[in-house]
């Protein structure tokens, strides 16, 4: 075969295949031979090109995916909102972004892997937290949060969604409401009221969803 001369062409292919494949299939049932089956005439080692494995592919499709949905990105210009505001947007938004539950809901599985734990938690460190670092500083300086605890704050974020994973700690509807008012108590001790009522109504939405689709046969 030919050598490629479009390999960012090929990445991305290989993503949106795998993406697709992980959906319908879901991670453990799908096989690097599936993917390649499904590139059209490309062969296993472009796939090994560009990954080590399936686990690394999953790694690129949660960054792109949170890369070119990322909430963040859609409130940080927002002069109508303050630091708070925009903290709490990005949160609605998230959770209003109906592709990336279903990819946390077909991720939830494979949490236990300790490789794909690695990645994930290596994605929030150099994604999720510098994000919320930056909203948390700005409501400092705008007057909607009173911390003293912006870099500490914005490091637990991301990992208390870690334990918010019914896979690591099992948990059914209500345990997850009590956890969430758990979050919400803590955090406005600690200057940052980020849960008001219409965000813990729609986590709980998300959650009593992704519940009921762990219960189907």
């Amino acid at each position: 075969m030919a050598r490629n001369k479009y390999p960012e062409v090929t990445f991305e292919k290989i993503l949106d295949v795998a993406q697709r494949l992980f959906f319908e299939k879901g991670f453990d049932q799908t096989t690097i031979q599936d993917i390649v089956d499904g590139l059209d005439g490309l062969t296993r080692g472009a796939v090994y090109h560009h990954f080590k494995s399936k686990d690394e592919i999953m790694d690129a499709l949660l960054n792109k995916m949170f890369l070119e949905n990322n909430p963040f990105d859609m409130v940080n210009n927002r002069k109508d909102l303050n630091g708070l505001q925009k903290m709490r947007m990005a949160i609605l938004l998230n959770q209003a972004d109906q592709k990336q539950m279903d990819m946390s809901v077909q991720a939830i599985p494979i949490l236990k892997n300790p490789r794909i734990l690695a990645g994930v938690i290596e994605s929030n460190r150099e994604l999720l937290s510098p994000a919320f670092f930056k909203l948390i500083q700005e409501g400092i300086e705008d007057g909607s949060i009173e911390t003293k605890y912006a870099r500490e704050l914005s490091e637990i974020l991301p990992l208390l969604e870690l334990w918010l994973m019914p896979s690591i700690y099992p948990a059914n509807a209500e345990d997850m409401y009590r956890k969430f008012s758990f979050i919400q108590e803590l955090l406005s001790k600690m200057g940052l009221p980020l849960f008001d009522e219409e965000i813990m109504g729609k986590i709980m939405e998300s959650f009593s969803k992704m519940e009921s689709i762990n219960e189907m046969p």
